[in-house]
């Protein structure tokens, strides 16, 4: 995870790829829209690596895998 840093100078804290000052979260929502990472790279983040977006996506997963979440049961 030393490719993810979190700095409260920075995008208000949010965390961001180490030595830029690209939120995880843009990653995401990029990867979300079905772009792959060389297109993320080609087309958005030129200073990005294939390792940094996978990065943003363990970010993402321990997040995930550390918190409990509580989802709303559907009624029928």
């Amino acid at each position: 995870m030393e490719r993810i840093v979190v700095d409260p100078k920075v995008h208000f804290g949010k965390p961001c790829v180490a030595g830029t000052r690209i939120p995880v979260q843009s990653v995401l929502e990029l990867l979300g829209e079905g772009l792959t990472f060389e297109e993320i790279i080609q087309d958005y983040y030129p200073e990005l690596t294939v390792e940094d977006i996978r990065a943003c996506m363990r970010y993402a997963i321990a997040l995930v895998a550390a918190d409990e979440i509580h989802l709303a049961v559907a009624s029928s």
